[in-house]
């Protein structure tokens, strides 16, 4: 499928077949499944969506860093139209299938560390992190599990319970699962002393908590996103990492990275942590992994992952082959693509310009990130305090104008901008003009 790699808005934005969409997902839907953006999606690929009523949009979403390699790449649509004829299901536990296999042994190979590694698949991000502190546990014999302020997870009970945030995650959840700690991150922007201190302090004061308040020997997992991801894409300041997972090593602790965001080439590394050379004993992926399709995967140390006894692990949809072929795809794609390099030039593009706007518009505290994950964070001039008011307006703008732009943030104050890294030279440009005109009119 070829799409035109071109903004083009024929309607206001939703159009009139997206509103009336819009009003039936009212009437079949609850209420508590938000909308960023209401325009009913009817093909996309490169760097545009293509709505209902005839849009093109300009896409700085990725469905959530989901399509890195674009919405229908073309090696994923191959291997699934492939797959789908053949069979959609047997479940791998019951009778499994090669693909599944590929897919573990490229991950074995790919992930940070020359280790001997094991890799299970499973659905979603919140299922691999709440497999990879299941699989601590088990290893260790140790029950807490440390993570980290602005730290987002997931949404299942465990991983809800890992998640700093309240609202929209936790709010009236409760009660949350126990022995679930929560230490300082370096947040450079934020931190009182200032960024030159931020990784040393920040390190020492989690490292206190865990020893005083919780006991190193009683931690089975530290568990942290590389680049805190819902948080507002913080991006830790530099030793913070290594020096968090150096105390691991020394205390027999699990390093758990959750690179669900983070991963398969993201930030300009094909995962985040390889940026200071950290090498997680277990990682978490998904969303990138598949191309769109669900699909997520634990991988860790062999002696780790066989600790586990037989049927502990698993479940009936997990490594599914249609979405095990698309993940084969991704790789290929990624590979063939150089797609880690095309994420760096993103960066590249990105950040000078968004720089530039910072120097010219005061309501910019901070530009952040790595390769294609990008953000900026709004406060009130001449001040840190959080600006929500002005993101929304911000976006408000920019949807309009025809570009998907998405919010984040603990302060719900930030602007993260994940391109799809397939996505041409020209749209990036060209959404970054519409970006700074939203901010101008402010």
């Amino acid at each position: 499928m070829s799409i035109p790699q071109e903004r083009r808005v024929v309607t206001a934005i939703p159009g009139p077949k997206s509103q009336e969409l819009l009003a039936r997902k009212q009437a079949a839907v609850p209420a508590g499944i938000g909308t960023t953006l209401p325009v009913f999606v009817t093909r996309a690929g490169g760097g545009v969506v293509e709505d209902a009523d005839g849009n093109s949009l300009i896409d700085f979403g990725s469905g959530i860093a989901v399509t890195n390699v674009g919405n229908a790449a073309p090696k994923v649509v191959e291997r699934v139209q492939k797959q789908v004829a053949d069979f959609t299901h047997t479940c791998f536990m019951v009778t499994p299938y090669e693909s599944y296999v590929r897919v573990c042994e490229k991950l074995n190979e790919l992930t940070p560390g020359d280790h001997e590694k094991r890799t299970f698949l499973v659905n979603s991000g919140a299922e691999a992190v709440e497999n990879a502190v299941k699989v601590a546990r088990h290893a260790t014999g140790r029950q807490a599990v440390v993570v980290f302020e602005h730290g987002y997870h997931g949404r299942t009970l465990l991983t809800m319970t890992l998640t700093a945030k309240n609202m929209p995650y936790k709010h009236r959840f409760g009660p949350f699962a126990p022995e679930v700690y929560r230490v300082p991150l370096a947040y450079p922007y934020r931190w009182p002393t200032g960024p030159e201190n931020c990784a040393e302090e920040a390190a020492a004061q989690a490292i206190d908590a865990i020893t005083k308040q919780i006991g190193a020997e009683n931690v089975a997992a530290v568990v942290i996103e590389p680049i805190a991801g819902e948080g507002g894409f913080i991006v830790p300041a530099r030793g913070f990492l290594p020096r968090i997972a150096e105390f691991c090593k020394d205390n027999g602790i699990v390093f758990v990275a959750d690179e669900v965001q983070t991963g398969f080439a993201r930030t300009g590394t094909l995962f985040a942590c390889e940026d200071e050379g950290v090498v997680p004993d277990i990682i978490a992926t998904a969303k990138g992994i598949a191309g769109g399709l669900p699909l997520a995967a634990v991988t860790g140390r062999a002696e780790l992952m066989d600790a586990v006894h037989v049927g502990g692990l698993g479940g009936t949809y997990g490594g599914n082959p249609l979405a095990c072929e698309a993940a084969l795809g991704v790789l290929e794609t990624i590979e063939e693509e150089g797609l880690v390099a095309k994420a760096r030039r993103i960066g590249e593009i990105m950040l000078p310009r968004l720089e530039s706007m910072k120097e010219r518009f005061d309501v910019i505290g901070d530009v952040r990130g790595r390769g294609a994950m990008i953000a900026i964070e709004l406060v009130e001039p001449g001040t840190k305090e959080p600006n929500p008011t002005a993101v929304q307006a911000v976006v408000k703008r920019c949807h309009a104008e025809g570009l998907l732009v998405l919010t984040a943030g603990t302060y719900g104050n930030v602007l993260r901008f994940l391109p799809p890294l397939v996505m041409p030279e020209h749209l990036l440009e060209e959404g970054l003009g519409i970006l700074e005109k939203a901010i101008a009119e402010l």
